[in-house]
């Protein structure tokens, strides 16, 4: 297998992983994303003893090394812009004067959803590693047989 197949394998294990999270809390039972976890670091190092093209030539040390900056420098925005909205979300000062008893003004999202959607967050910058990851690996001319 290829290093872009597996971070693609990888990417799609933290999904399931926050898939199961949101399932877990559902249910308030932890042992499921307790063993769910376990199971996905286990799939993660079989995945990984299966990468055939590990090579670090000063190439494939490039390659990485602009994909991560590149993956660090969207990441952080996206996700400081969200993060931001999000405290700015909880710490919402009530209106006076205030609504009656039980009337709350409707959240824009609510605090669980946060958390979820920074999980979710996580997982896409995975996605963005490999996208730029193949973006440079193409520019540095790594690709001969690279994509299935």
């Amino acid at each position: 297998m290829k290093k872009n197949t597996f971070y693609l394998i990888f990417g799609c294990i933290a999904l399931a992983l926050l898939i199961v999270f949101w399932y877990s809390v559902e249910l308030h039972n932890s042992l499921l994303i307790e063993i769910a976890f376990v199971i996905g670091i286990a799939l993660v190092y079989l995945a990984k003893r299966n990468v055939t093209d590990v090579i670090n030539d000063e190439r494939n040390i490039k390659i990485t090394e602009q994909a991560t900056a590149r993956t660090m420098q969207v990441f952080w925005v996206v996700f400081c812009t969200f993060s931001i909205g999000a405290v700015m979300e909880i710490l919402r000062v009530p209106t006076f004067p205030r609504p009656a008893f039980g009337a709350r003004p409707a959240d824009i999202l609510p605090p669980r959803m946060m958390g979820y959607i920074q999980l979710g967050l996580l997982c896409l910058m995975i996605f963005l590693y490999v996208g730029f990851r193949i973006y440079y690996a193409k520019k540095y001319g790594d690709f001969e047989t690279d994509e299935e």
